[in-house]
């Protein structure tokens, strides 16, 4: 597999820690001065909340005019107002932000991200912003593709870490099913890197999630083309460290005001093309699952 774009590797080893040094970390974690994960009454206590967003992962979360725009940010300015206490926001690649709230580092990932089998074993999900079924998507006129069994060895695109990168093992096994195999994959930091790639023709098509495929396809049309589902259907959503379970109830809580009173619904038909009244009201891995416990 090939990954785009620059990656960063930093190894740190406590053989070349000396004892003082690895005392000093220890005082920080005490200290407070390295995150650890805060409770929802914490959090009230020191007035504030931090969440992280993607920064490049149209409609939910990208820069428009040099402004942060999409789904989650208006959602972000909703829950300042609501919330009760201060909540501030960093924008960041997708490759370290949920690791950033499993080590306490962001109290929340107020991003699209995918419900998972995996991630739901570090993670606990709010209720889904949006559905987040995977299809493919392909060049416009690309009469290769008519089907899935027709993606047999071509070169997948997708973003490094996305939750559809984690299910590449179910894609395989399903083109194994009609005598197919999984081709090379190419890795991009971003989505629209993989696009982009598409259209020039240094991949044959992109997976990702339907609602982000069709806002591709309504701005290029004739550039792109959407494919089928290529697993069974899932939910994009907010998240908080496994365990967290009252900051994710008072995110739920949120959620049901912003139903009710029509803002995220109002807010899906502006960003999404479409409003979603039939998500659950609770998060549900993919084919409608129940979260473990």
């Amino acid at each position: 597999m090939s990954v785009h774009g620059p990656r960063i590797n930093v190894m740190l080893s406590t053989r070349r820690l000396g004892r003082g040094l690895l005392a000093l970390l220890c005082g920080a974690v005490l200290l407070g001065l390295i995150p650890s994960t805060a409770t929802l009454e914490e959090i009230k206590k020191r007035g504030s909340m931090v969440v992280a967003t993607e920064d490049n992962y149209p409609p939910f979360e990208f820069v428009q005019d040099g402004q942060p725009a999409g789904l989650d940010h208006d959602l972000y300015k909703l829950l300042k107002d609501w919330a009760g206490f201060q909540v501030r926001q960093e924008i960041l690649p997708w490759q370290g932000l949920l690791a950033g709230v499993v080590s306490g580092q962001f109290d929340v990932a107020l991003s699209a991200a995918t419900i998972s089998d995996q991630r739901a074993q570090q993670l606990y999900f709010a209720m889904p912003i949006a559905e987040a079924t995977h299809y493919y998507m392909k060049r416009k006129g690309d009469t290769r593709i008519q089907s899935i069994k027709d993606l047999s060895g071509l070169t997948a695109g997708m973003q490094q870490g996305s939750s559809i990168h984690q299910r590449l093992p179910e894609i395989d096994a399903l083109l194994q099913k009609s005598g197919g195999k999984l081709g090379k994959v190419s890795l991009y930091a971003s989505f629209p890197e993989a696009y982009q790639d598409l259209a020039n023709g240094r991949i044959d098509y992109v997976l990702n999630s339907v609602v982000a495929i069709a806002d591709v396809i309504r701005k290029r049309p004739n550039d792109f083309e959407l494919g089928q589902a290529v697993v069974p259907v899932g939910y994009h959503a907010w998240a908080v460290k496994r365990g967290n379970k009252e900051l994710r109830d008072f995110l739920n809580q949120f959620f049901v005001e912003q139903r009710k009173n029509g803002n995220l619904y109002r807010l899906q038909e502006k960003w999404l093309g479409r409003s979603f009244p039939d998500l659950p009201w609770e998060a549900r891995l993919p084919g409608n699952r129940p979260m473990p416990e």
